[in-house]
């Protein structure tokens, strides 16, 4: 027994004086806000990248190639600071573009608001097939610009056209559409309100709907008829959609392009002419890319203007 109690004594003695092995603690685990923000930064990852190469970088690129003389056959691509903005300043076709470009958002914006609103209205009271309605009334914007383009230009034939095939018949006499100065951006402007009405309309007969029955009701009650209704309730309560329409409509007639260059190509006389197609035909017709970049950021500018003009009434008219 004492043998034994002495070994297990110098055991005791052996381990006590050996290092002690102490096992390595693990760090402090990642918190679960710092491992959803690396999740969400790993979707966001795909965006950022296509936002930062297909948006920004080319912004940035635009705007340095607008001070300088970039042309596409190379021959002057030095840095000339704010000389296109001066001679786009100064250049009558540009200014005459641009004016075309507001001539054609006025005179398109207000039908296009105005015809939506009735055509929304007319809906809403009930007709039978509503669908059918609905359907009639989106379909055509649904079409590409080139179909557009070319159905209008066919009825706006001067000798086979639908359209003075049926001023003929009533004994009126036959129109120019696209061949007359006087005529042709309004005969622009009756294509693109057939074509993007529609949308337009899907907004204003949503907003309408979303009017609470019980205030017609109560007005109804009080003897208020149909068209006091319609001016005491569904205006008042369709103003936040008709400033959303008309912000959305004069930004994209500000843009307009495709259906003019296809129906008047900008004639007759540059008379349709708008401030995009004279940015493309100067960078891709008269290789004066430099030049045409000053024009487009002029244009931007005027863009950015409007929206925060619109931005500005809508945050007053919300306050």
């Amino acid at each position: 027994m004492s043998s034994l109690a002495t070994s297990s004594r110098s055991a005791e003695r052996t381990a006590s004086s050996s290092p002690t092995r102490t096992r390595p603690q693990p760090g402090p685990a990642p918190s679960r806000q710092a491992r959803d923000n690396l999740t969400g930064w790993g979707f966001a990852a795909p965006f950022l990248a296509f936002f930062l190469v297909f948006l920004v970088w080319p912004i940035l690129y635009g705007l340095f190639m607008s001070l300088t003389g970039k042309s596409l056959t190379g021959a002057n691509d030095n840095l000339i600071g704010l000389a296109n903005y001066a001679e786009a300043l100064a250049d009558a076709d540009m200014w005459r573009s641009l004016g075309n470009t507001l001539y054609f958002t006025v005179i398109s914006t207000v039908p296009l608001v105005i015809v939506a609103l009735i055509m929304a209205a007319l809906l809403n009271v009930g007709l039978p097939a509503q669908w059918l309605w609905r359907l009639s009334y989106f379909a055509p914007y649904l079409l590409a610009s080139t179909v557009v383009s070319l159905f209008f230009t066919w009825m706006y034939n001067p000798q086979l056209g639908l359209i003075n095939d049926s001023l003929a018949k009533i004994g009126l006499p036959k129109v120019a559409w696209l061949n007359d100065p006087n005529v042709a951006m309004w005969a622009i402007v009756i294509a693109t309100l057939w074509w993007t009405v529609g949308f337009n309309f899907l907004l204003y007969l949503a907003a309408m709907q979303n009017i609470p029955h019980q205030h017609y009701e109560a007005a109804s009650l009080d003897g208020a008829g149909a068209w006091r209704q319609f001016f005491s309730i569904t205006l008042p309560q369709l103003a936040p959609t008709t400033v959303m329409i008309v912000l959305l409509q004069i930004l994209a007639s500000l843009k307009i392009f495709d259906q003019v260059y296809q129906m008047t190509a900008g004639g007759p006389s540059g008379s349709t002419r708008p401030v995009v197609q004279y940015i493309f035909e100067t960078g891709f017709t008269g290789y004066r890319l430099g030049y045409s970049a000053a024009v487009s950021y002029i244009f931007f500018g005027l863009i950015v203007i409007v929206s925060v003009m619109q931005f500005v009434i809508t945050r007053r008219r919300s306050a």
